[in-house]
């Protein structure tokens, strides 16, 4: 087991078939003692629950400081240490350029990128007092290509903008110990995607991924493992592609 004895805290982990909860079973699988951290307070226990007894889930929303600060305190209250940070809670918005409201714009930034800040920082200080710590950051290829296909503009930014963080915080946080990574899944079939993929769509996107399927939740926690296991010790700063070949860098 890869995780035998290890801690983690995974945000946006409540959702029945989203990347977090996915990521969460693997973690427990290894060994791991989990907290589910999600804005769903109901739906984040009754997923720890079906973990296991030894795991537990908080109510957490990542745009608050206040929040974050609180969730980790339980987290340390209740595990004594966390070894590994998924920043891994999201959303999404489908629109233009020309019709990104600045409602919108705030809410998709302070989730996805703010989320990212708040609670590494909630995290941060007991990381380094360990001098140790892996925290893994949710991006998107769509940071990478300028556009997805269910994200609008500032979906990219604000991804583009974890990619930014995440670099910075491995630069500063390495001599500490601790790690920092980001992943940049391509389109994985998630609850946001779910019941919006006609069979058209599916094909013609299909046509594009050299893989010739479309990701599953389980793609992206196998990534996220290897970056919360020591396998990955030497690896921070490091941006992994979990799209299929959707994109390949020249």
């Amino acid at each position: 087991m890869l995780l035998k004895g290890k801690t983690a805290a995974i945000s946006g982990a409540a959702s029945a078939r989203g990347i977090g909860l996915a990521t969460a079973r693997l973690f427990a699988e290894h060994g791991a003692r989990i907290a589910i951290l999600d804005i769903d307070e109901v739906a984040a226990k009754a997923a720890a629950e079906s973990l296991g007894p030894e795991h537990v889930g908080l109510g957490c929303d990542v745009a608050n400081k206040q929040s974050c600060l609180a969730a980790a305190d339980q987290v340390l209250k209740a595990f004594g240490h966390v070894d590994c940070l998924i920043n891994n809670a999201g959303v999404t918005q489908p629109v233009k350029t020309l019709d990104i409201d600045e409602q919108s714009w705030d809410r998709i930034l302070d989730i996805n990128t703010k989320g990212v800040l708040f609670l590494s920082q909630a995290f941060l200080p007991s990381m380094r007092a360990r001098k140790k710590g892996s925290i893994a950051c949710m991006s998107s290829v769509s940071a990478q290509r300028g556009g997805g296909i269910f994200g609008g503009p500032h979906y990219s930014a604000a991804k583009a903008g974890v990619l930014g963080l995440a670099k910075a915080m491995a630069r500063e946080f390495g001599p500490d110990g601790i790690r920092v990574n980001c992943i940049t899944p391509g389109l994985i079939q998630t609850d946001i995607t779910g019941g919006k993929l006609t069979d058209e769509m599916r094909k013609d996107i299909i046509k594009g991924i050299p893989l010739s399927r479309l990701g599953d939740a389980a793609d992206v926690a196998g990534c996220y493992l290897f970056l919360a296991s020591d396998l990955s010790a030497y690896v921070t700063g490091a941006v992994i592609d979990v799209n299929g070949g959707m994109l390949i860098h020249g």
